[in-house]
């Protein structure tokens, strides 16, 4: 009698949202969709049996993250730090204040703008880049088709680079 083989083992994301900022907590629609993004993502960058980390935090927790590693004196909207560790993508950051702020300034939803930002954040830590223009175009392409999947209109049509 032949052995059934066993079907292959499904690819189990690991998404760990880390609520540093208890402002995120009454964006539970915000942070729903952030956690789609972020799988949706990581299946796109062929990442999806890794783990990532978002640490949602404030925009003085997002400065003090800009000054040591990038030595900005300022708060930004995401930041990504890739992993060198088998399995372990990396981590991200968003800056709740920024995000409401820019959001608003664009006309966008506050979720859709921190999806936005989540699937950049990963983008970057799979290895995109923006500073180039070709890879640029590249990046933007791959999270305008991420966040088309969620329903969210192309970041980049209004208001230019928001990232």
């Amino acid at each position: 009698m032949k052995k059934k083989s066993a079907a292959p083992a499904k690819a189990t994301t690991k998404l760990v949202v880390q609520v540093e900022d208890k402002n995120w907590r009454g964006e539970a629609a915000a942070l729903r969709l952030l956690r789609r993004a972020g799988k949706l993502a990581m299946a796109a960058v062929d990442a999806s049996e890794d783990e990532v980390t978002i640490l949602l935090g404030d925009d003085a927790r997002l400065k003090g993250l800009n000054s040591v590693f990038r030595g900005k004196q300022k708060p930004t909207n995401v930041l990504s730090f890739p992993s060198d560790e088998p399995g372990y993508l990396g981590d991200i950051a968003i800056a709740y204040g920024i995000v409401a702020r820019e959001a608003k300034a664009q006309r966008k939803t506050f979720s859709a703008h921190a999806a936005h930002l989540a699937v950049h954040g990963i983008l970057h830590l799979a290895g995109y880049d923006h500073e180039i223009e070709k890879d640029a175009t590249k990046m933007e392409n791959m999270e305008r088709e991420i966040l088309a999947r969620l329903g969210i209109e192309d970041p980049y049509r209004q208001s230019g680079k928001a990232a």
